[in-house]
């Protein structure tokens, strides 16, 4: 098992930036893709971005290709995001999200995911 702790969400303007960071415990780190999904009030769970076991793959959603960067450190068991250039429509609850490797790639569906954090709150204010 593995357990997923979000961290760096807060409250930013319009253009700002933020780095998001989600540390996991549990099962061993580089046996998992990574990917960060976003949820805003009244809408569906959305997929981000993922990255492979390795860091040496990722994967973008269309709406966030070029603005957001998905990173990882084996060593520390974390996972980042960066986000550059933010709208309001960004605002959501964030989440980070471990997929067993070998389960298919690249890895956009909420059911490919074994492994959730609780989430951390990103606002954009315009």
């Amino acid at each position: 098992q593995v357990q997923l702790v979000e961290s760096g969400g807060g409250l930013v303007q319009a253009g700002g930036s933020l780095r998001l960071s989600c540390t996991a415990s549990g099962d061993t780190f580089s046996s998992y893709n990574m990917g960060w999904f976003r949820q805003a009030p009244g809408k569906e769970r959305e997929f981000l971005a993922v990255i492979g076991w390795s860091g040496y793959g990722t994967y973008y959603a269309d709406s966030v290709k070029g603005r957001f960067t998905i990173s990882r450190d084996n060593r520390k068991y974390t996972v980042f995001l960066q986000m550059n250039s933010l709208e309001p429509e960004d605002t959501a609850v964030y989440y980070c999200a471990a997929a067993p490797r070998g389960s298919g790639w690249p890895q956009g569906s909420r059911n490919q995911y074994a492994y959730w954090g609780q989430g951390t709150q990103v606002t954009v204010s315009s």
